[in-house]
């Protein structure tokens, strides 16, 4: 298979925060956010592996800034790398403001997805060739977000995950 770019999968997801999606103190729900990044990812892995895909793990949400009722808020999503069959997608969340239009990032969230066959089954995706300083350096630290999860798993020991251990040599 070819190696593809992350900017082949890019997904820009826009919409408006209205009032029944936000709790008592007129801030979008967090797990409104979810369900829209988790979307962004599911169209970002579809076109990166022009397969199904499901989600296998929301791996890390930052929820640093509240999002008010009213906002546009954009999700951007990316595969930062694949694997043999799993996906990683990192997603961006922005909130423009409504006077100058200036946007700030507001979240961030990875997420991981499984290209799939019409039976359920894991099928393999394309690599991913990352271009600018941003993938080169969310490609890199996928490997070890990768490596740490299947230590924490028991799915592989610690004395294997090379890239984790560079870290501390």
């Amino acid at each position: 298979m070819s190696p593809k770019h992350p900017s082949e999968s890019l997904t820009i997801l826009t919409d408006l925060v209205l009032p029944s999606e936000t709790n008592p103190l007129n801030n979008l729900f967090g797990g409104e956010l979810l369900a829209r990044m988790d979307r962004a990812a599911s169209i970002a892995a579809r076109r990166h592996s022009r397969r199904i895909t499901v989600t296998a793990s929301v791996n890390h949400v930052a929820f640093n800034r509240a999002i008010p009722l009213g906002s546009v808020v954009t999700v951007e999503a990316k595969v930062s790398r694949a694997f043999t069959s799993s996906m990683e997608i990192f997603l961006d969340v922005w909130i423009e403001d409504r006077e100058s239009g200036n946007k700030t990032k507001a979240n961030e969230a990875i997420y991981t997805f499984v290209a799939v066959d019409e039976m359920g089954s894991p099928v393999p995706v394309p690599p991913i060739d990352p271009q600018t300083e941003e993938e080169k350096s969310r490609y890199d630290a996928a490997l070890r977000r990768k490596q740490l999860s299947l230590v924490l798993a028991g799915k592989m020991k610690p004395h294997d995950a090379t890239e984790l251990k560079a870290l501390f040599l």
